[in-house]
């Protein structure tokens, strides 16, 4: 039963490649504003269990956090493909340094990641009101461990996840200057892939300055850039994922961790319609093997918490198939795309239900992306990752 692909490494593989994707875009577009930017950003970390609320070797409440952030980012050039559908648009590689100011249970991560932003709507020639948002992975955690960090409920990984949404005002006071501020949500996690998984929720603030190179914003100059418009489509995307995952579950209001990892095997097949640069929608046709599903239900007789055993379940109830809703927002190199569905194929009360999706498709030519996503079970429980690749045919931008 258990599963010998390390998710931790792969989900480090993909963010890798997506910075990739963001440098080979660069090299096949014509650029013409670069951009370095300082963030600072505190927060407050949400109390979601124990631990956070001081049941810590501090005995202290782990409520604040605080980020440093360096930013490169870039926009295409106005005469280029992507410039004109997207003139606004900008999308580069981060770094940054976390404190939670317990280092010795959490300790100070470092997070690589992509990042993309864009105006929501324009205020002013100078200011505008935008969103903007990180993903990517974090390194250095001190993690859950039974001997030396056995309070440590919360992270499970050395290795996590980290997603950041931002809304802000953005302020060009200067030609080659911009000032940001607004608020934000980040959440690091490793997916499910080790237990604990309570994850981190932040809600915080940010400040940043952004220096401009190249040329100047034609906002600024009152310059329109050249629209291209795509006419609407439909496409079709065909996506293959996998990951692992621990298996844990209440019976009986005794709780149990299932020992060994499970191996997850995905397809995604979704005819989408385009209606215009920014924005698709359709229907998906989801299977999937869970390897853990239904598990549960088929523990060996007579064995105990501390050697607790299973057999493997049949297949019929490993296996599922969906139809979900989807919608995603297109901008240049990356699409996010979220879905709501239901099993239809499916046997065991794992698999009978809703779930929903959340997943970032980073395209390393125009027809094949990469694929990372989250899927929730039933609005509430913590599913499993699905890391993958994915092609999309008949595409007409």
């Amino acid at each position: 039963m258990t599963g010998n692909m390390n998710t931790g490494r792969l989900l480090y593989i993909i963010c890798l490649l997506s910075l990739l994707a963001v440098g080979g875009k660069l090299k096949a577009q014509i650029v013409e504003k670069h951009r370095i930017g300082l963030d600072i950003r505190p927060g407050y970390v949400v109390p979601t269990n124990s631990f956070l609320e001081g049941d810590n070797l501090q005995q202290k409440t782990i409520e604040q956090s605080l980020s440093l952030h360096l930013k490169y980012a870039f926009q295409f050039s106005k005469d280029s493909n992507l410039g004109r559908m997207y003139p606004h648009a900008y999308q580069g590689i981060g770094v940054s340094y976390n404190t939670f100011h317990c280092p010795a249970e959490l300790g100070n991560p470092v997070t690589v990641y992509a990042f993309q932003g864009a105006p929501i709507v324009r205020l002013s020639s100078r200011l505008s009101f935008d969103y903007e948002w990180n993903f990517g992975a974090s390194f250095g955690w001190k993690k859950y461990d039974e001997q030396y960090n056995p309070q440590n409920e919360v992270i499970g990984s050395k290795i996590n996840a980290y997603i950041n949404l931002g809304l802000l005002l953005n302020w060009q006071f200067h030609p080659q200057w911009r000032l940001a501020a607004g608020v934000d949500l980040t959440h690091f996690s490793n997916g499910n892939t080790h237990y604990p998984n309570g994850g981190l929720n932040i809600i915080g603030g940010k400040v940043g300055i952004v220096r401009t190179f190249g040329d100047t914003d034609g906002a600024f100059e009152g310059i329109v850039p050249k629209r291209l418009f795509i006419k609407p489509h439909v496409s079709y995307d065909l996506v293959l994922y996998g990951a692992t995952r621990k298996r844990g579950f209440v019976k009986d209001n005794v709780p149990s961790l299932v020992p060994g990892s499970f191996g997850i095997a995905g397809l995604n097949f979704a005819p989408m319609y385009n209606f215009n640069n920014y924005f698709r929608a359709g229907l998906s046709v989801d299977a999937q093997y869970d390897e853990s599903a239904n598990i549960k239900d088929y523990k060996l007789e007579g064995s105990y918490q501390d050697d607790i055993k299973f057999h493997r379940p049949p297949f019929r109830e490993q296996f599922a198939v969906g139809l979900s809703l989807r919608a995603e927002l297109v901008m240049p190199i990356f699409s996010i795309n979220a879905g709501l569905g239901r099993n239809l194929v499916c046997r065991g009360d794992d698999t009978n239900g809703f779930y929903q999706i959340l997943a970032l498709k980073t395209y390393v030519t125009r027809h094949l992306f990469l694929h990372v996503g989250y899927q929730l079970s039933k609005f509430k429980d913590p599913n499993n990752l699905m890391l993958g690749v994915g092609y999309r045919f008949h595409d007409k931008r």
